[in-house]
């Protein structure tokens, strides 16, 4: 919003482009770079490389983002051992508080990246072009996402619903001094839609990559379903989650699974995930080091979540969460120490495979295919198959498999249900309704100061 949004974030870009390559236009504060400044198909790819790598920063994807939905749930609790996610963790935030001014300032990053690549005219192979846009229009989708589900009111009671106050929809660049307002939450949706559905037609399959470390055909339909399952369009999330397994993804097996999360794999579930290397990572800031380092660690897993597990369930095994210190912890997620070079996950094929679950169940409670797909993870992972498929099984199949990935809070949110108290002294929240204005983050001190049409959610 306003200058906030377009003048800091956006040089934030440009440094990371300076970080990308040195002779892409020489990016410096005095040479901003703009659409007008992209020239050809090399300069566009360098452009989106900095738009995926600032999406890995600590605020976002890197580690806070992810942190926030655990946190907020009965997954995992802040210790305060290095004073991390304390605020956020008790729910007590106000708005002047780091990490929602830092995430805010955050995602609003790629999203300027990716407005470059999108307005941009260059020249060069034009296939190789549009593939790149329909990159950065996926990127815009998924970002905007974020930032609804964190700042937008639709679970706040009173607010509105699909109609209350959403996000900024930020689609070009206009300069600095610019106020927008904030969309309500039925159009950041349907803007979210058109965005994805613009990426899948400048895509090529042919050009998708398969390491899946930029967003490809199948990473925008998969995109799309989370979105649909999130506001329960289930003809939605079921044609997109159909798209997304025609494609040659396979859920990893139990022997395969810890591996699957290790420096080395190859693993066949990776949709999308941001990459890092020994030479480039978020080091001591990263997820590995706010889980279990020795430095940090203040992300410590409850005891209840454990419980879930059954003693087969590789899951719960010792290799994925564990005891260390006398603390509970993940260790299996983002499993390296120094040089804390772990990609970091933000779609695997099993949580296409729940969606598709809960998409056919939603639409037919009888459907048997529904109980099948559900079932399709379990069986990989040496756990108790499920004898019926409902709400509460779905919900407690994602926990135990996207456990630590930040799912756990907006599955919650989604389906209208309280935060479990399972541990009173640790979850220093103490147990928060569904529908409280605390649902919601604050929207930054600094927003409101400085953009007279951005208006507070509630409570704050």
């Amino acid at each position: 919003m306003k200058k906030f949004i377009y003048y800091s974030i956006f040089f934030v870009s440009v440094l990371i482009l300076e970080s990308c390559s040195k002779d892409l236009l020489e990016p410096t504060l005095d040479n901003e770079i703009t659409p007008e400044s992209i020239k050809t198909s090399s300069d566009i790819r360098l452009v989106a490389n900095g738009m995926y790598k600032s999406m890995r920063a600590t605020e976002y994807y890197g580690r806070d983002y992810i942190i926030y939905d655990e946190v907020r749930s009965d997954n995992a609790f802040s210790s305060g051992r290095s004073g991390r996610f304390v605020t956020v963790g008790a729910m007590s935030m106000t708005d002047n508080d780091s990490y929602s001014g830092g995430t805010f300032s955050a995602i609003y990053t790629p999203i300027s990246n990716a407005n470059i690549v999108i307005n941009s005219d260059v020249t060069g192979d034009p296939t190789e072009i549009k593939h790149i846009k329909g990159e950065a229009y996926a990127v815009r989708a998924l970002c905007h996402f974020d930032l609804l589900k964190l700042f937008g009111q639709q679970n706040i009671t009173g607010q509105g619903g699909m109609e209350s106050l959403g996000v900024s929809y930020i689609t070009e660049y206009k300069g600095a001094n610019v106020f927008p307002v904030r969309n309500t939450v039925s159009d950041v949706k349907q803007k979210i839609y058109a965005d994805l559905d613009a990426a899948i037609a400048n895509m090529s399959e042919d050009l998708n990559d398969n390491e899946g470390v930029y967003m490809t055909t199948y990473a925008a339909h998969a995109i799309k379903s989370r979105v649909a399952i999130y506001f329960k369009d289930w003809e939605i999330a079921k044609t997109e989650c159909e798209a997304v397994m025609a494609g040659n993804y396979n859920i990893v097996s139990a022997t395969a699974y810890a591996s699957s999360f290790g420096l080395s794999s190859t693993s066949n579930n990776r949709i999308f995930e941001l990459k890092s290397t020994s030479n480039d990572s978020n080091g001591i800031d990263g997820l590995a080091n706010i889980y279990r380092g020795n430095s940090y660690g203040d992300i410590n897993v409850l005891l209840d979540l454990k419980s879930k597990f059954s003693t087969t369930d590789v899951r719960g095994k010792s290799t994925m969460i564990n005891s260390v210190g006398g603390k509970l912890r993940n260790i299996g997620k983002y499993p390296s120490g120094s040089p804390f070079a772990d990609n970091i996950k933000v779609i695997r094929y099993e949580e296409i495979v729940l969606n598709y679950a809960e998409a056919l169940f939603r639409l037919n409670p009888s459907d048997s295919e529904a109980l099948t797909q559900l079932n399709s993870i379990p069986s990989n992972r040496s756990a108790a198959l499920y004898t019926v498929v409902n709400e509460d099984n779905i919900l407690l199949e994602r926990r135990k498999e996207l456990c630590f990935e930040g799912f756990r809070f907006t599955d919650l949110a989604r389906t209208g249900r309280n935060i479990p108290l399972v541990d009173p002294i640790k979850q220093t929240h103490g147990g928060v309704d569904f529908g409280n204005f605390n649902f919601a983050f604050p929207i930054p001190i600094k927003e409101i100061n400085s953009n007279t049409s951005c208006i507070q959610n509630k409570g704050y």
